[in-house]
């Protein structure tokens, strides 16, 4: 498994995915409905969306339908000779902290039928790498109390448990874990 940016070549086996009922953010399953409607409607554009360093793109909707600023950031598509999953960078010039209405600086979601096979503990591990380039010394990742397969992706890339926190009403007040990572 590798990470790959994303790209035409690799679009109708993300499409694919799509169509078999993935979705890049598994707390809205109608991610996956909006992506299939902007490839459909201009694929370029589509893929340009996913990399961002800049932060161009629009704001940001949150669970409660808020609007917040959209933090600089790229998607990495895992890979191995078919999509695999999605893992994302995303971060605040000039400082490793975050703004309260970002949970983390890194998030990963890998297909149902290719879990289990060390894919996401790869893919942050690489990912790591990528956030180190671009600066940051550290990163915070969330994760639910009872994703204890994310906990051990974490774990296994050098995490520490921060605290058990609750979110923000905007986030839908639920109960997380924060982990860091130090890129030193």
């Amino acid at each position: 498994m590798e990470l790959v940016w994303p790209s035409k070549a690799y679009l109708p086996s993300y499409v694919s995915a799509l169509n078999r009922g993935w979705a890049r953010d598994e707390t809205r399953p109608e991610s996956g409905a909006e992506d299939r409607a902007a490839i459909k409607a201009n694929a370029d554009r589509f893929l340009a969306s996913l990399v961002d360093r800049e932060a161009k793109g629009g704001r940001i909707v949150m669970p409660d339908g808020s609007k917040v600023r959209r933090l600089p950031g790229y998607k990495c598509w895992m890979w191995d000779g078919e999509f695999c999953g999605s893992i994302d960078l995303r971060w605040q010039p000039g400082t490793d902290a975050l703004p309260l209405y970002c949970l983390g600086h890194i998030g990963y979601n890998v297909v149902p039928w290719k879990q289990r096979k060390g894919y996401a503990t790869r893919a942050l591990g690489a990912m790591l790498k990528l956030a180190a380039g671009e600066g940051l010394k550290r990163v915070e990742i969330i994760t639910s109390p009872d994703n204890f397969a994310s906990q051990k992706v974490i774990v296994a890339n050098g995490g520490e448990l921060v605290e058990t926190f609750i979110t923000l009403p905007s986030q839908g007040s639920l109960t997380k874990l924060r982990y860091r990572i130090a890129l030193v």
